[in-house]
């Protein structure tokens, strides 16, 4: 499969064709983060597509949010980090998405206190770091399975 995919993620995702999907959810589409720096690192892709998250009617607006909170909870689940960071920032993708950061204790601890973004790009992006379903995809499928159990015990699925 090529990297076509990368240029329209949500329209991927909706052709089945985004190979980092975790799952549907009712806002959207639940992937995993394309470098794994921090383990478990996932993204709430809305579907339908809007730019931000006032376009959405509001009870679009509580299920994308509660779509984020249960996303970072699986990802706590399965990944047991210190505690859950969630961004929703839309500065480069100009499309509503939003970033579900664990973070470790491992973590140095000039890097504890702020954003995941103010570790060095070079670190963040490093090649080791990059999705791969060798490396990640048991990860992927666990956050999957944690994800589709919250689902059902919220009657969400």
């Amino acid at each position: 499969m090529s990297d076509d995919w990368m240029t329209d993620r949500i329209g991927a995702a909706q052709r089945g064709e985004n190979p980092l999907v975790i799952a549907r959810m009712r806002s959207g589409f639940a992937v995993m983060g394309d470098y794994q720096f921090m383990p478990g690192y996932c993204v709430l892709l809305a579907a339908p597509q809007v730019n931000h998250l006032s376009d959405l009617p509001l009870p679009d607006r509580t299920a994308f949010l509660v779509d984020m909170s249960l996303l970072g909870e699986a990802i706590m689940a399965v990944c047991q980090p210190r505690r859950m960071n969630y961004e929703i920032l839309g500065n480069t993708d100009e499309y509503l998405h939003a970033h579900v950061w664990p973070r470790y204790d491992w973590e140095p601890q000039e890097y504890r206190g702020g954003p995941v973004w103010r570790y060095p790009r070079a670190q963040r992006f490093a090649e080791q770091h990059a999705y791969s379903d060798e490396r990640h995809g048991d990860l992927r499928r666990r956050i999957g399975e944690a994800l589709r159990t919250l689902l059902a015990a919220h009657g969400l699925e």
